[in-house]
């Protein structure tokens, strides 16, 4: 089953990419099976991006993304939890590594899914594993290795 995705907008940012796209890159992401899942994805400004970064991780910065796991005890279906995505960070960075858009825009959603189940960069060998799966699951996509700049 192909998860179902909660694509939030509310600030009507554009220069996005279509739902589609999003649904193809969360799926790719999945590690693991899953019968029911619905997935939020919340595209922000910088402003809210800087909030959020402040109030979680003490960053008074944007982010290119953010991941928030939830407990899903509650909830009547499968919920890793939520991605928040800056759409100008994204623009930003791929503008300045050289990279295509929308495969910048695969490798964040893609990344955020992968620390949504778990995967981390704190250390060399958690960023060396987080780092080839994603260079991997990119691969399958048609994506370049983004750690190749």
């Amino acid at each position: 089953m192909r998860a179902k995705i909660d694509l939030q907008n509310d600030e009507s940012l554009t220069n996005l990419p279509v739902q589609q796209d999003f649904e193809t890159w969360v799926n790719a992401a999945l590690v693991q099976k899953f019968d029911n899942l619905e997935q939020t994805i919340r595209l922000v400004g910088e402003a809210e991006s800087r909030a959020l970064n402040s109030q979680y991780r003490a960053k008074n910065a944007p982010t290119n993304v953010l991941s928030f796991t939830v407990e899903n005890d509650y909830l009547d279906y499968e919920c890793l939890g939520d991605l928040v995505i800056c759409a100008p960070i994204v623009e930003q960075e791929a503008q300045q590594q050289g990279k295509p858009l929308p495969a910048h825009w695969a490798h964040m959603v893609i990344h955020g899914m992968l620390h949504l189940q778990g995967y981390d960069h704190q250390n060399a060998a958690e960023a060396d594993e987080m780092e080839a799966l994603e260079a991997k699951i990119l691969s399958t996509l048609g994506y370049t290795n983004p750690y190749n700049v």
